[in-house]
């Protein structure tokens, strides 16, 4: 699963959970809200209909209600009566003048659970009649359901599999969607990963994404083309200027060898050589860069001695006519010890020679040299270090974070094109390997590599 697959399963699962939560918030503020509405409003709006029966007195057949029992009908603006057996009324406190002062059996059943006309009643049975509580009109509503036993069940059930399939529902339409949404960014998503690592990209512009899709087939044409202009002009200059070097390095040559000619023609013929030679290895660093860069370059791979490969790199240094003032030295931190790698011969080579002539080019007044070759128990370790003049803290940091600068240590008098480093961390990475830059005591540059083991 990739990265944006991954998102995609948060933001499904986040959405769940925040569903889950908003309906467990929801139920327990309704829950709150009956608790508050029963504690602030039912328990103290209904009528205590037994505490006021216990206030009205019977005495000789007369009845009486003492100041509490007017107090509470006060409060409530409410109205009282008592009925004896055969439904006249026998003691009444603010009953209006409109209701009857009689009632039938009929009557009383009616008004017992429902109403008497507008106004909603209680009932509390006495020993000498039946009370009767009287609430304004609207005040409060009186409303019973009835149901068969055996439909109870069920109906709870049905309601909670309504609640339930509603649930349900909601989720599998946002994950059908969400889906959708993963499904129509997935290419784009792809192309830019492809855009990231230089790959062509082709979307279909179809669908309610397509305008994104046609910017990134935009942008990826854009590319292509730039990278096409910058690769030929490069193949261009390099065959352009190929002959008349050569042209030019001959001639040089042949000046500088010819003893007949004043030493000063013979040295100023040996400086056009000298920067002849320079002009075409940067030709050489160019096109081996972009063939790096963009794959171009056929990776011939084998099975390798890093200690015999060191080997030939210093000599071939030597053998170049190493100057005086320059000390190399290989060693390997376990003598004895076999170590092979799968490697391309060639560009593990350049490598290690774009690596010590570093070290040669960048401390004119010279320096000492030491190539050293280890393993661990999966990777060799190639280190190159000098004892020259070092390179600044800032300078540090910007090769290890994979800057290009163009020196690695204290600028000379002549530009260095900083291809060098380029061409080495490149084949570092197509060997997937690491490259680190470390400072050396009292001073100079450690330049270690690490790739895998065969």
């Amino acid at each position: 699963m990739n990265t944006s697959e991954r998102f995609f399963r948060r933001y499904i699962f986040s959405t769940v959970r925040i569903i889950v939560l908003f309906l467990a918030v929801n139920a327990l503020l309704v829950a709150s809200y009956f608790v508050i509405a029963y504690l602030g409003n039912v328990a103290t709006s209904k009528f205590p209909t037994e505490d006021f029966s216990n206030h009205i007195m019977a005495t000789d057949g007369e009845f009486s209600a003492d100041t509490q029992a007017k107090e509470m009908l006060n409060n409530f603006e409410a109205w009282a009566m008592i009925l004896d057996d055969d439904g006249t009324v026998v003691w009444e406190e603010n009953l209006p003048e409109e209701l009857p002062r009689h009632y039938s059996s009929m009557d009383i059943a009616m008004f017992s659970r429902w109403y008497l006309d507008d106004y909603p009643t209680n009932i509390a049975k006495r020993q000498d009649g039946l009370l009767v509580i009287g609430l304004p009109p609207e005040s409060v509503v009186n409303y019973y359901f009835s149901f068969k036993a055996q439909y109870i069940w069920p109906m709870l059930f049905g309601l909670t599999a309504v609640f339930c399939i509603n649930i349900f529902l909601m989720i599998y339409l946002f994950i059908r969607n969400a889906r959708r949404v993963e499904k129509a960014m997935a290419p784009i998503l792809r192309g830019i990963r492809h855009l990231s690592v230089g790959k062509p990209v082709h979307l279909e512009e179809t669908g309610e994404l397509a305008e994104i899709n046609a910017g990134l087939n935009k942008a990826g044409d854009y590319f292509l083309k730039k990278d096409n202009t910058r690769a030929d002009w490069i193949r261009g200059i390099s065959h352009d200027i190929r002959t008349p070097l050569s042209v030019i390095l001959g001639y040089a040559s042949e000046i500088k060898d010819t003893s007949s000619l004043p030493q000063a023609v013979r040295n100023q013929a040996g400086i056009i050589q000298r920067h002849g030679e320079r002009l075409k290895d940067l030709v050489a660093d160019l096109n081996l860069s972009t063939k790096l860069e963009y794959s171009m370059q056929p990776m011939q791979k084998q099975s390798l001695d890093p200690i015999e490969l060191a080997r030939q790199v210093v000599s071939e240094v030597l053998n170049d006519g190493l100057s005086e003032v320059y000390e190399s030295e290989l060693s390997e931190d376990n003598p004895g010890k076999n170590i092979s790698i799968f490697g391309d011969q060639v560009l593990l080579n350049r490598m290690l020679n774009n690596l010590i002539r570093n070290c040669i080019v960048h401390n004119p007044n010279g320096c000492k040299i030491r190539v050293s070759i280890g393993s661990n128990d999966t990777l060799c370790i190639f280190s190159v270090m000098d004892n020259g003049c070092g390179v600044s803290e800032a300078q540090l940091n910007a090769l290890n974070s994979d800057e290009d600068i163009s020196s690695t240590q204290k600028q000379t008098d002549e530009m260095e094109h900083g291809l060098g480093l380029k061409i080495v961390r490149q084949i570092v990475k197509a060997h997937q390997g690491t490259i680190h830059f470390f400072e050396t005591s009292p001073h100079g540059l450690n330049v270690t590599i690490k790739i895998p083991l065969k």
